[in-house]
């Protein structure tokens, strides 16, 4: 974390017909964030399933509940969005929020062509059509002319989109999920968001990681913040039930795929993982002193580094496994989710330290488990900010904005 800045990102997911009281949660989340220091909360967007289908207007309402903190979308499916709707309802949460918008866009999840009213289409190459029209809407470029002569307002007067927001243009990222995709945001001139999902089948979820940023960053232009963000499953465990309950997440999610910590009454992806075997540390000098996971606290953990074994420095090498995933069942097509960095905080740190992708991001955004309630995410918030994040060089904010 080079700038050490440090974000979540949460599903805003809910049972069936508990939309509101998760809701509620979600602005309770993002608030007590604030309070923790978090520089960004993030949310996704998902169409027609039991998580948060309208993220701008989300943030809209966590913007009168907080003062500080930056708002994220990761992503937004710009292939089903209307650029010129997208940029107005953009620029008005931005200005709502005075500024704190951080717009993640992405190709999105496909297979709603023709409900949104389009003919079959290549999702990918129809997201640039319309990301390209966004970006000139967003940045006040005109958009088009009066040509209806029955209009109340006269033929050829061009149009632009008001309001604009100053600034957001240079908050809009995008979400790639390989190399090659990396390497045109970059030459796009965006943010780049790498999620805790890679295509094809990656055995150093890290090193892929880290080959996309640097390939951003060779071809970004100097015009614009070459900013780089990277997700991660961050489970520091402070006691020996949260040790148990996080593993076990970590189970679910290498033996399903994206269908694991999914909502009560959520749709079930066709996806499925390939079984890997777990995840296991390679072998490591015993710290001295090290305290058990029942008397883990910030006051512990931030002691100086003479304490441990090899010190905070010398990263421990750990192997983790990344998921192998099958996008349909009998398909060739391939994805790789990240593996979840969980066990005692000493361990979750040595793991994220030894991964290249964390020490060359800008930002590291923590990935909350979509099943999770308010009372679990608001506890594993305050572990990585108090057990794990300090020891990355991260320090809370308590002034000022996330640019």
């Amino acid at each position: 974390m080079t700038s050490a800045r440090l974000g979540f990102n949460a599903r805003i997911s809910f049972p069936t017909g508990g939309a509101a009281q998760a809701l509620r949660d979600g602005i309770e989340l993002f608030r007590v964030a604030e309070q923790l220091g978090y520089d960004t909360g993030w949310v996704y967007q998902r169409h027609f399933d039991n998580y948060l289908a309208s993220p701008l207007v989300f943030h809209a309402a966590v913007a009168q509940h907080t003062d500080r903190i930056g708002l994220g979308t990761a992503i937004i499916g710009v292939r089903y969005e209307e650029p010129i709707l997208l940029a107005e309802a953009a620029a008005t949460a931005d200005l709502l929020s005075s500024g704190r918008l951080q717009l993640g866009l992405g190709t999105g999840q496909g297979g709603f062509d023709s409900v949104f009213g389009q003919e079959p289409n290549d999702g990918r190459e129809q997201s640039q059509t319309r990301l390209a029209a966004f970006l000139r809407a967003v940045r006040g470029e005109q958009v088009g002319v009066v040509g209806d002569l029955a209009g109340m307002v006269a033929a050829g007067t061009e149009l632009t989109v008001r309001p604009t927001s100053p600034g957001l243009a240079d908050r809009v990222w995008y979400g790639a999920g390989s190399v090659a995709s990396a390497e045109r945001v970059g030459r796009q001139g965006l943010r780049l968001l790498l999620s805790t999902i890679l295509s094809g089948q990656i055995d150093d979820y890290g090193a892929e990681l880290a080959r996309a940023i640097r390939a951003y960053r060779s071809v970004h232009p100097a015009t614009s913040p070459a900013q780089v963000a990277v997700a991660r499953s961050v489970l520091p465990a402070t006691s020996p039930e949260l040790r148990r309950r996080y593993a076990a997440y970590d189970e679910e999610r290498r033996t399903q795929g994206p269908a694991a910590s999914r909502p009560p009454g959520a749709l079930t992806p066709l996806a499925r993982a390939t079984p890997l075997a777990p995840s296991t540390p390679l072998a490591r000098p015993t710290p001295l002193a090290r305290p058990t996971p029942t008397s883990l606290t910030s006051s512990t953990l931030l002691a100086p580094s003479a304490s441990r074994a090899g010190g905070v420095g010398t990263p421990v090498p750990t192997q983790l496994t990344p998921v192998s995933t099958q996008l349909t069942p009998g398909s060739s097509a391939r994805f790789t989710m990240s593996p979840v960095h969980h066990g005692d905080p000493y361990e979750v740190v040595d793991q994220l330290l030894a991964d290249p992708s964390v020490a060359l991001a800008d930002d590291l955004i923590a990935f909350l488990p979509p099943a999770f309630g308010l009372r679990e995410n608001l506890r594993l918030l305050e572990d990585i900010a108090t057990t794990v994040a300090p020891r990355l060089g991260w320090a809370p904010t308590t002034g000022g904005r996330t640019s």
